[in-house]
C-alpha cells in the first residue's frame, strides 16, 4: 500500500481531493455564465425572426429588455459565485499546508461574501456591461426602426 505523505494530518489526497472538488464548481459557475449568454442571444434572435412583423412590437420590446435584465442578473449571480469558489479555493492553498482542518470539503461561501463585490456590482462591471447593453441598445434600435417606418 501506498504511503501518503502528509502536512500536519492532513493528507495530500484530502487537500487535492478538496481542490477538485472546489475546481469543479468554479467550472461549473463558468460554464453556466457561458450558457446564459448563448441563451440570451438565442431567445433573443428567434423572438425578433418570429414576432417582428406580426405582433405588436413594442410589447415584444418590452418583453426583451425584461428578459435580458434576468439574464443579465443570471450571469452577474454565477460570476459571483464563481469569484467565491476562487477565494474558497484560495484560502485551502494557504490553510491545508498548515494543518488547518476547519470546514474541510464545506463548500459554504458565505463567509467569504465581504471579499467579493456584490451581484450589483458585478452587473455593472466593463465586461457584463458591454455585453448585455449591446442587445439593450440592438432591441430599442429595432424599436425605433418599427415606429418610424
Amino acid at each position: 500500500m501506498m504511503e501518503s505523505i502528509s502536512f500536519k494530518d492532513l493528507s495530500i489526497e484530502e487537500i487535492h481531493k478538496e481542490i477538485d472538488l472546489i475546481q469543479s464548481c468554479i467550472s461549473k459557475m463558468a460554464n453556466n455564465s457561458f450558457l446564459i449568454k448563448g441563451w440570451l442571444i438565442t431567445l433573443i434572435s428567434i423572438v425578433v425572426a418570429l414576432s417582428y412583423d406580426k405582433i405588436n412590437f413594442s410589447i415584444i420590446a418590452g418583453i426583451l429588455i425584461i428578459i435580458v435584465l434576468c439574464f443579465w442578473y443570471l450571469d452577474a449571480f454565477f460570476l459571483r459565485a464563481e469569484r467565491l469558489y476562487i477565494k474558497l479555493y484560495e484560502w485551502v492553498v494557504m490553510e491545508r499546508p498548515k494543518g488547518n482542518r476547519e470546514k474541510l470539503y464545506d463548500l459554504n461561501l458565505n463567509r467569504f461574501n465581504d471579499c467579493v463585490d456584490s451581484i450589483g456590482k458585478i452587473m455593472i462591471s466593463e465586461t457584463l456591461r458591454v455585453f448585455y447593453c449591446i442587445p439593450v441598445l440592438l432591441i430599442i434600435f429595432l424599436f425605433a426602426m418599427k415606429i418610424f417606418q
